[in-house]
């Protein structure tokens, strides 16, 4: 049977960790898979902390816990950047996917692939969203590659005059039809975003 996990809400409280997700994920990538993903906050670290406080206080940021432990996170809106996506792009429904993270104590569980498949599952769930939309950071090639073993198409890489400008932008996407129900059903919790399991796997098939 597969691990699960409670998913909730992310709260004000909840700052000081995600950032210690952050900082754990820069240096395991450093370390191990030589890029310089989030080496430093972009563009510095008081828009970086910004954007994280926002997405808490509008309840875009989720928690991942594991019989109480942290075990992750998630952002995912409905709306995605018109710096990075087309106007027809923009008119599809879709859900766009930021910090995905899973700490490293996590590692081999399948953590962060069930979380992709969670937030595609609450997008169409909530919305009806038919892709799952992501910008990859740009010189992390072992990312995208992740991507696409994961069954999502890349678009394109966008350039930009001064790299730092937006340096995630290999931009991804994938079907909302091809997530696996199962695994996004390991995520459980009274705000999960989703239907009980039978009445999920229902609307998936429908």
């Amino acid at each position: 049977m597969a691990h699960a996990y409670r998913i909730r809400n992310a709260m004000a409280d909840d700052m000081p960790a995600i950032l210690g997700l952050i900082r754990e994920a820069a240096s395991w990538l450093q370390q191990s898979k030589n890029t310089d993903q989030w080496a430093r906050p972009w563009p510095d670290e008081e828009s970086r902390d910004a954007r994280v406080t926002q997405g808490i206080r509008d309840g875009l940021t989720w928690i991942v816990e594991d019989e109480g432990t942290l075990a992750g996170t998630i952002t995912c809106r409905e709306r995605g950047s018109d710096r990075l996506w087309t106007p027809a792009e923009l008119s599809e429904t879709a859900v766009y996917v930021s910090r995905l993270i899973a700490c490293r104590a996590q590692a081999g569980m399948g953590l962060g692939a069930a979380l992709i498949d969670w937030a595609g599952a609450r997008g169409q769930h909530a919305w009806d969203a038919d892709w799952i939309r992501v910008d990859v950071w740009t010189t992390n090639l072992a990312l995208h590659d992740y991507y696409k073993s994961q069954g999502f198409e890349h678009l394109r890489t966008l350039e930009f005059h001064n790299p730092w400008d937006y340096p995630s932008a290999a931009l991804f996407q994938k079907p909302t039809v091809e997530i696996d129900a199962a695994a996004a059903a390991r995520f459980t919790g009274t705000d999960s975003g989703l239907p009980e399991w039978p009445e999920f796997k229902r609307r998936l098939h429908d």
